[in-house]
């Protein structure tokens, strides 16, 4: 019987799983932190991961148009960063302008912009994409 390796150990349970969001500690089961690293890297090099922040990783897709990966979450980069914010454990709320939209506006807000409730001070977003915090 043929041993799988990291790499493919890591794309196993990341297709199988429901998240959009993974923490590189939720690897830390399979391998050591280095070992985990370099697998998450050639995911990402190969299209199938963005990595979106510190330790955060996105389930990606390739693009229809240039092939480029993508985000493949239904709710594109405010469903990512909004998971990515209840992974890491931060308290949060949807600005006003998203609240609006929610709440019937016909205007669709341009960036995902959330309001942190606590202490934290770290980047999160793509090439494109850049999560807008507003602090209270």
């Amino acid at each position: 019987m043929k041993r799988l390796s990291l790499k493919s150990k890591v794309s196993t349970k990341i297709s199988r799983s429901k998240r959009e969001v993974f923490l590189r500690s939720d690897f830390k089961n399979l391998a050591g932190y280095d070992q985990i690293g370099r697998a998450l890297r050639q995911l990402t090099s190969e299209g199938a991961l963005l990595k979106i922040g510190y330790g955060l990783y996105a389930k990606a897709r390739p693009n229809r148009i240039t092939g480029k990966p993508m985000l493949s979450a239904e709710g594109g980069f405010s469903q990512v960063s909004q998971e990515a914010l209840s992974r890491l454990g931060v308290k949060w709320q949807p600005s006003e302008s998203v609240q609006a939209y929610q709440a019937g506006s016909t205007q669709i807000p341009a960036n995902a912009e959330v309001i942190i409730l606590e202490r934290f001070n770290r980047r999160i977003g793509t090439e494109k994409f850049e999560l807008q915090m507003a602090r209270v």
